[in-house]
């Protein structure tokens, strides 16, 4: 059963491109049976706006997550016999504000908010995933430590990191997101980056996988690292193996920014899966019982051996060995 449970589209997301209808109808034609949409929650001060935003008020940002609900689940009807859709939300913590606006905006909608995707995109409020110069902006936030024996850079790097996992931890404990988003972000533009080096760093990293396996998150196999030059998905090899020496289960997603990107790189998924010895795989399903917020889905173990499911041979062309 192919799934993804992060996505965005033009229509709701200045950055994407198409229209949510198109979105759907292009993971139809993959024969996706479970899609999530997801677009990001707004944001709630003008100097968090991204610059294609700029024509855009806070309100008017607010406004469009709610059309974004609205027709998300008029998609969710009228294509309930060709693919099942779950609708959700991707978070945003840039200040205490984003955390509890995200709680108005739960209480507001409930049952429309049928998951979240728990993600991290700013530290010291600043784009990390924007460009390289605006991730560098956000690095040059932190003085560096002149007592450490640390480079300045990576001194830098450390508190960076430090930032983002606090962040990343705080967003987990107030709403347990039943989705991890690309949980190492943090290092998109440094991707050679890892963590071993920054022992502060790795024993929060571990501490936020040891609290999202807790609660029962799942963390998702993120493929648009792929189209970012990386040579795997997120999260990268060696926070893949903290995961798995933790217990944590994973499922997927292609973080598609338009119907073009709708299983982009799910063949390169598949093997990335194959060498780290990926066992098993899970996906979010509807429950009777709501949660007292209205989030009504729970994971759910993908039977039989993922790398047998023809989705794989049939559409993706992919060797299966």
């Amino acid at each position: 059963m192919p799934f993804s449970f992060h996505s965005h589209s033009g229509q709701f997301c200045k950055h994407a491109s198409g229209t949510l209808e198109e979105v759907v109808q292009a993971a139809i034609r993959a024969k996706f049976r479970v899609y999530g949409l997801t677009e990001h929650v707004p944001r709630y001060r003008l100097e968090d706006k991204y610059p294609e935003e700029e024509s855009l008020s806070t309100d008017d940002l607010e406004e469009q997550f709610v059309r974004f609900l609205d027709e998300a689940h008029r998609l969710k009807q009228k294509y309930q016999s060709q693919i099942t859709l779950l609708v959700g939300a991707e978070t945003e913590h840039i200040t205490e504000l984003d955390l509890t606006r995200l709680q108005s905006l739960l209480d507001q909608h409930q049952s429309r908010i049928e998951f979240l995707v728990g993600s991290i995109h700013h530290v010291s409020a600043v784009p990390i995933d924007f460009d390289e110069a605006t991730f560098r902006r956000a690095l040059e936030t932190f003085p560096p430590d002149l007592s450490s024996e640390m480079s300045e850079e990576d001194s830098r790097m450390s508190a960076l990191l430090d930032s983002y996992l606090d962040s990343q931890f705080l967003l987990m404990q107030r709403f347990h997101p039943e989705i991890i988003g690309h949980l190492d972000l943090c290092r998109l533009y440094r991707p050679e980056l890892e963590f071993r080096t920054f022992p502060g760093a790795l024993a929060k990293l571990q501490r936020n996988i040891q609290y999202a396996c807790g609660y029962g998150a799942l963390f998702e196999l993120n493929a648009a690292a792929f189209r970012k030059g990386w040579d795997s998905a997120y999260p990268g090899r060696d926070v893949l193996q903290i995961i798995i020496g933790s217990g944590g289960k994973f499922t997927l997603s292609d973080d598609s920014h338009g119907p073009h990107a709708v299983g982009l790189n799910y063949d390169r998924l598949y093997r990335y899966m194959q060498e780290v010895g990926m066992k098993d795989l899970w996906y979010l399903s509807s429950v009777e019982n709501a949660l007292s917020d209205g989030r009504a889905l729970k994971p759910m173990k993908l039977e039989g051996d993922w790398r047998e499911d023809e989705f794989w041979s049939t559409h993706l062309s992919v060797s299966m060995k």
